[in-house]
């Protein structure tokens, strides 16, 4: 399973679209076998889904997220947690221990990105 964290440095940042990197961590039997970090290439309508899904995503964590993006990771069949903070590979092995919900911190409007996840 691979889970992409949407991180500004080590900490999951509140916009998915804005995070300077992607950490993916590849989790086999409940532990984080391998993890890498992937500069943002842009925030661009419809393509940060695609991109992700490209690279085998399974699941992407962020602090909040645009309906659009969940709609495209919807139908790529990618889970979507939105409403995390923290650490970011904290915040994966929550998910890998069933112990990170999405609280549907959706974001509506994106010229206020600084607010998602509120």
């Amino acid at each position: 399973m691979k889970i992409a964290v949407a991180s500004d440095g080590e900490m999951v940042t509140e916009h998915f679209g804005h995070c300077e990197i992607f950490s993916i961590f590849e989790a086999e039997n409940n532990k984080i076998v391998k993890s890498e970090t992937i500069a943002n290439p842009g925030h661009k309508p419809n393509f940060l889904p695609n991109f992700l899904n490209d690279r085998g995503v399974n699941v992407i964590i962020a602090g909040g997220m645009g309906s659009g993006a969940i709609e495209i990771f919807d139908e790529n069949g990618i889970e979507v947690v939105i409403g995390a903070k923290g650490n970011a590979k904290v915040a994966a092995e929550q998910y890998i221990y069933g112990k990170l919900k999405s609280t549907g911190s959706v974001c509506h409007e994106h010229q206020h990105h600084d607010e998602c996840g509120n």
